[in-house]
């Protein structure tokens, strides 16, 4: 176009600075826009995942109403977002049509003026006008592809700020494989905080030896759950050290520390894939002959065969359709199966009837042969077997020993385990 006529090709290519600047605007504006329409959408399915999966609860407090206008609100917001961004990127393409047609009219008007004038010939001016939309049609689609990549850039945003979220916990570099464990599990002047200014143990010290069972009691908010955590390195403490069988578990793998390690929990995540599949979560390669015999330790397994189609029979979201002791028995199955050297128990026995009771409590006693175990429990009836009794208070361990020695000794747990011995007596 340059070559052709030099004055026509730059009055033809004056646009595309001022095209430059339009696309650099609107893709901000674009991409801001679009950006608050990946953020109402994320709140909008949280909200709907969660009303959900508590709408019994909603119920039950007569919040169906409530939840009915939240969500309006929510949708409404993503609405208004999705307009307003829909509103910017219609807005581009007209602008760069605008400018196309602009280019054009400018070259009609001064190649006209040229051709009257005797300084460019008619045929010149006709080869520049199809060289004009020739030139502009690339831009025109590019633009429209651009608008479009404005809302995946945005949803881009949002997938790797979470790629890029820094591990709360990190291997040591030179860190080893964790040996075949023992079972001794010892504190040494343990300290730890979630927050820097807030310590939640205080130089705790404990020692459990191999195949021991370890009961921690105490008020909620004690700490309880925080020496679990420790042990299983979902933290790392803030002063002295955790060890297992006397290695520091801070200089070895997460993953070949906790594939030794089995917990079963007060409410047991189950997932919406059958009973096998469940109960070999933590084995996903057990063969069905080694899920059975999980299960029958467990005391689910003549459960399971009432079952439609058995240990392929596929249980609902979180398994809702099993009662809590179902549940429980499935979890200890999956427990079973890992077959562990440490095994956490948090309040595995509350929330079920005393039928159900005694299944699980049989199928934890066969679980807990010949291994160490950490059990939180609230009602201490369930721990009057245990090697050693810790009672958690503000952080500290202010009592141990065995259950008797404990009630001999009248202190915090012999009034607790008084007060509760009346109350079931009552």
């Amino acid at each position: 176009m340059l070559l052709i006529n030099f004055q026509l090709g730059l009055l033809s290519n004056l646009v595309v600075p001022i095209m430059i600047i339009t696309t650099s605007v609107f893709s901000r504006w674009a991409r801001v826009k679009f950006r608050v329409t990946r953020e109402t959408i994320g709140d909008l399915s949280a909200r709907i995942e969660e009303d959900v999966s508590s709408v019994k609860e909603a119920q039950a407090f007569n919040r169906v109403a409530y939840n009915i206008d939240r969500f309006e609100a929510l949708n409404a917001a993503n609405r208004d977002a999705n307009i307003e961004a829909v509103a910017v990127t219609s807005a581009f393409l007209p602008s760069i049509d605008f400018l196309n047609t602009l280019a054009t009219a400018g070259v009609l008007a001064y190649g006209g003026y040229l051709a009257v004038s005797g300084g460019a010939t008619v045929g010149t001016v006709t080869a520049f006008l199809l060289y004009v939309q020739q030139f502009f049609r690339p831009i025109q689609i590019l633009s429209q592809f651009y608008t479009q990549a404005q809302s995946a850039i945005a949803g881009l945003e949002r997938i790797f700020s979470l790629l890029d979220e820094p591990e709360l916990l990190q291997d040591a570099i030179n860190a080893t494989e964790m040996p075949p464990i023992k079972g001794k599990v010892s504190f040494e002047d343990v300290s730890f905080g979630y927050e820097p200014r807030q310590t939640i143990l205080n130089k705790v010290n404990l020692c459990a030896q191999p195949g021991q069972m370890i009961a921690l009691v105490g008020a909620t908010g004690a700490g309880k759950s925080t020496i679990i955590n420790l042990i299983l390195r979902y933290y790392d403490v803030t002063g002295g050290a955790v060890k297992i069988d006397d290695i520091d578990i801070r200089t070895v793998t997460q993953a070949s520390l906790r594939r030794q390690m089995g917990f079963v929990l007060q409410d047991n995540i189950l997932f919406a894939s059958t009973v096998a599949e469940n109960i070999a979560f933590g084995r996903p390669n057990a063969s069905h002959a080694e899920i059975e015999t999980a299960a029958q330790v467990a005391n689910v397994h003549k459960f399971v065969t009432t079952l439609p189609q058995g240990y392929a029979t596929v249980l609902g979201e979180r398994g809702a359709s099993l009662s809590q002791g179902q549940r429980q028995l499935i979890s200890i199955a999956r427990a079973v199966l890992v077959d562990p050297r440490i095994l956490i128990l948090d309040e595995a026995t509350s929330s079920i009837d005393t039928q159900t009771e005694r299944l699980v409590q049989d199928a934890i006693a066969q679980l807990l042969q010949n291994r160490t175990s950490f059990v939180i429990a609230h009602r201490l009836s369930t721990v009057t077997q245990a090697d050693q009794v810790l009672v958690i208070q503000a952080g500290n361990i202010v009592e141990r020993g065995t259950h008797q020695q404990l009630i001999e000794q009248d202190g915090v747990y012999a009034k607790l385990y008084a007060l509760q011995l009346g109350d079931e007596g009552q």
